[in-house]
């Protein structure tokens, strides 16, 4: 159970590093039934990027921090706490199951370890959840919303799935460690 465990909160891990980096959070949408599509539009939490014709990929970083909303700027700094919580949490999970295997005093020693990563798991998943649940959510609601114009309509990208993913494991990890 606990080498289970280790191997979601390591995969959910890795999960939220990328879902972090990945600039295809919102998606540009093809509605009204228009085939011809020359590029795509990516919005993510560091940049915008812009494909055409699936050939030439152009990214640019955002400019200035004070010029985002402030939406952009909670989900960047609770996916960059969950990076760090589930980085710390993988490790204190690995340092868990050595006292575990090399412990001979008792389970009250080993308990201490699986506990404390158990719980930092948890804590990931949830701040992995509220950004990547928030920004599903919004985008639904404009998606739906006749009063926003077609252009600006967006998907659902890659990144929020992997992020939902992400926190699934880590919460399953965080369940197996408490």
């Amino acid at each position: 159970l606990q080498i289970t465990g280790l191997i979601f909160g390591g995969v959910g891990m890795v999960g939220t590093l990328a879902a972090t980096a990945m600039p295809q959070w919102r998606v540009s949408a093809y509605v009204d039934g228009n085939i011809v599509v020359f590029e795509t539009i990516w919005e993510g939490l560091w940049m915008d990027c812009i494909s055409q014709l699936g050939i030439r990929l152009q990214c640019k970083f955002y400019d200035s921090v004070l010029a985002l909303p402030p939406p952009l700027e909670a989900f960047r700094a609770l996916m960059c706490v969950a990076v760090g919580l589930s980085i710390a949490s993988f490790l204190m999970a690995i340092v868990g199951i050595k006292y575990t295997q090399r412990s001979k005093e008792g389970p009250r020693g080993t308990s201490i370890f699986i506990l404390a990563a158990g719980v930092a798991f948890l804590l990931t998943g949830t701040l992995v959840l509220i950004p990547v649940s928030w920004t599903g959510g919004s985008i639904v609601r404009d998606f739906y919303d006749p009063e926003v114009p077609v252009p600006l309509k967006r998907e659902l990208g890659a990144a929020l799935y992997v992020g939902w993913g992400s926190a699934a494991l880590l919460l399953a990890a965080g369940a197996m460690y408490c």
